[in-house]
């Protein structure tokens, strides 16, 4: 018989997920059960387990199903708590392949918390791909990702990333499986529970962003997102802070910059001219960040209501007819003692409170309409990371009195700007920490402006989900020791 002339495309075989130690790491088991991990130069102790169960480790150098961690009995339990210890290091990956060690994809967890998991697909299910989704260079691999993933994916076989870039275009499973490079039930189910790929009802009318998440979702745009993901902690894997990446590379910038050719034009003689310094500027001269407070004088509840009374008020309301040509908005408004762009105002402030006299340890939301905390049922252990992630970030020696966090309400800002959107909330956030420090400095508190929050954090502890509502920037704020100055 005649071999056909056009060859049918091979169908991918059926794949399975692997658990895997990350290449970095090195697993030690000693005879007593012992069982370490070596990183970089450093050890961490894992805890002593049963000789079934330490041998059983070292598989995850190749790679162990991870089928194998759902068995009932006490070595595949053991195997399972250790696997958890290791994916809150992030020293686990989740190789995708049709045998151990040929790898079609592989999974890198971005969150600490993250477990592949396969909802079921049928061939009837149309898929499409995230306008937030991305395939990128890394190295000289490529990963697909999104700010709304859990984890990466790290595409072996340019044919896989073909097969998934056509997905632009919704399509049914049925199809797809035909096409070269199919990646496999398995792979598109793992993309669908990270949100990468989404399920489309065959009816839709055409307009994608609308049936892709909820309605907070629809007034994001993909580089705002991205912004606010990977800007932040919470929902990725990479360094973040002071890690002074390029030290290597180039020499650090000027404190100040270079000067322009040309005649200089003195200004000294005329400033000190002026009758005197006025409060405004001796106030701007005497800010500066405190990292260290007064742990036997916390700050009390009448210094926090003069605080907040003076930075974050409302003061006034008010309402504008909008017309849009094809419809007719009523927008509120309100005023606060700092400038907001468009006067959206679309910052809130949480309070994690661990000293302050008059008002008990706990997480409270400032009712800027009200003037009142509102407090909030929250676990301690997720209170006790927000106060010893914000000394950390401090470099202080102890816990701050109390941690300000400015959370933004996106849709707020969005729905009137689009692209410029998150943009305007960093601007506005940053006015906002200027106020702070200055109504601190003026009333003898201490005040320090924190540069990382953690995202993931604070949607568990206000149960929101991170594109609803979400921290943008944090403020220490106590009573401060009278040598503690910084910048």
């Amino acid at each position: 018989m005649r071999a056909s002339a056009t060859k049918r495309a091979r169908v991918a075989g059926p794949r399975t997920v692997f658990v895997r130690l990350g290449a970095q790491a090195k697993l030690e088991a000693r005879p007593d059960g012992h069982v370490f991990v070596h990183l970089e130069g450093y050890s961490v102790d894992l805890g002593w387990f049963s000789g079934g169960a330490a041998k059983r480790a070292l598989e995850l150098h190749a790679g162990v199903r991870l089928t194998a961690l759902a068995c009932r009995g006490k070595v595949d339990r053991e195997l399972k708590s250790l696997t958890q210890r290791l994916a809150r290091r992030g020293l686990l990956e989740y190789p995708v392949g049709e045998k151990r060690g040929v790898d079609a994809v592989v999974i890198e967890p971005q969150m600490a918390d993250y477990q592949p998991q396969t909802p079921a697909l049928r061939n009837t299910d149309v898929l499409a791909l995230s306008r937030f989704a991305y395939l990128r260079r890394r190295g000289d691999a490529m990963v697909l990702e999104s700010p709304r993933a859990g984890a990466l994916f790290r595409i072996s076989h340019p044919e896989i990333a073909a097969a998934l870039t056509s997905l632009s275009t919704p399509q049914q499973i049925g199809r797809l499986r035909h096409q070269k490079g199919f990646p496999g039930l398995a792979v598109l189910a793992l993309l669908v529970d990270c949100q990468i790929l989404f399920k489309v009802d065959p009816k839709y009318d055409g307009s994608l962003r609308s049936v892709e998440g909820d309605a907070d979702l629809v007034l994001w745009d993909f580089h705002d997102l991205l912004f606010h993901a990977r800007s932040t902690a919470g929902r990725h894997a990479n360094p973040l802070g002071g890690v002074y990446s390029y030290a290597s590379a180039t020499p650090a910038p000027p404190a100040v910059r270079r000067r322009w050719p040309g005649k200089a034009i003195d200004l000294t003689s005329l400033s000190h001219a002026a009758a005197g310094v006025s409060p405004t500027a001796r106030l701007l001269r005497t800010r500066h960040s405190v990292r260290t407070f007064d742990a036997k004088r916390p700050i009390t509840l009448a210094e926090l209501a003069q605080f907040l009374d003076g930075t974050a008020r409302v003061v006034s309301t008010w309402q504008e007819h909008v017309d849009l040509g094809v419809t007719r908005s009523i927008v509120s408004y309100t005023t606060r003692p700092y400038p907001s762009g468009g006067a959206s105002y679309e910052l809130e402030l949480y309070l994690a409170v661990d000293k302050c006299e008059g008002l008990a340890r706990g997480l409270y939301h400032y009712d800027a309409g009200q003037h009142a905390v509102v407090p909030i049922d929250v676990t301690m252990p997720h209170l006790e990371a927000v106060l010893a992630e914000a000394q950390e970030a401090m470099g202080a020696p102890a816990k701050p009195q109390i941690v300000i966090t400015i959370a933004a309400r996106f849709s707020r800002v969005s729905w009137k700007y689009s692209s410029l959107a998150y943009a305007l909330i960093l601007k506005d956030a940053g006015v906002l920490l200027q106020t702070l420090y200055l109504m601190a400095t003026d009333m003898g508190l201490g005040g320090c402006a924190i540069g990382s929050t953690d995202i993931d954090l604070f949607a568990k502890m206000a149960g929101i989900e991170f594109h609803v509502e979400g921290p943008v920037g944090q403020f220490a704020l106590g009573r401060g020791l009278p040598s503690a100055a910084g910048a």
